[in-house]
């Protein structure tokens, strides 16, 4: 279990929640057709394809995490730009949407992608909507990401081109997982083709531009020091 706290965007005020549950979506785009094509793309890379599409993995729920620094074993990590719900009450409005990056070890996907999830953090940003309060604007949030100290754009897109949060809230509901503590981070969008994701920082944002409001979560990865053994 993890505690976090996020700012209202458009309140101003503090909500805390215990995260109990958080899953990681895959191969969540709404283009099933270009997902399929990705899946080929990374199966010549030895990635194992899934069972099913989309896909949905468990994570521990301490992996759930706000900061700006992530630990990691070897210099094959990187992160990858998501929205995150997390689930804070019963109610339509007790729905939090912000910003997520999920730290992936890709040594270790090519083994399982359940594996690689389960091996680096979900950074989460402090600020996050009401999601009943964008209404039907939610797909056009900006979702970008940068790497590197000189902030190279590495992902622009926008939430629509990803499975919806009301999809997954209902798959949740479906499993009897729609409940206080639970968190889901939506996967992600293609990279731009030439960028290095082996990066020291990775920095990704959340914005509304109809408002100019946004959430942004911007962390160093740090080098482990090497093993004895």
């Amino acid at each position: 279990m993890t505690a976090l706290e996020f700012e209202i965007i458009g309140e101003g005020t503090l909500v805390s929640v215990d995260v109990t549950h958080v899953y990681n979506a895959g191969y969540a785009g709404r283009d099933q057709a270009a997902v399929k094509h990705h899946i080929d793309e990374l199966a010549e890379l030895g990635v194992p394809a899934p069972t099913t599409t989309p896909s949905l993995y468990p994570v521990s729920s301490y992996l759930a995490r706000q900061g700006d620094r992530v630990e990691a074993q070897h210099e094959r990590t990187s992160g990858e730009a998501e929205w995150g719900i997390v689930v804070i009450g019963p109610g339509e409005d007790d729905v939090l949407l912000t910003v997520a990056c999920d730290h992936t070890d890709r040594a270790l996907e090519v083994h399982g992608v359940a594996w690689s999830k389960n091996a680096g953090p979900d950074m989460l940003g402090r600020r996050a909507w009401r999601l009943s309060s964008l209404a039907d604007r939610a797909d056009d949030l900006r979702l970008r990401a940068w790497v590197g100290t000189e902030r190279t754009l590495i992902q622009d897109g926008r939430v629509g081109e990803l499975l919806s949060p009301q999809y997954w809230l209902d798959v949740l509901a479906e499993r009897g997982e729609r409940q206080e503590g639970v968190a889901l981070i939506s996967g992600t969008i293609p990279m731009v083709a030439g960028v290095d994701q082996f990066s020291d920082r990775w920095e990704v944002e959340l914005l509304d531009e109809s408002t100019g409001e946004s959430s942004v979560v911007r962390y160093d990865v740090e080098r482990m020091p090497t093993p004895i053994g």
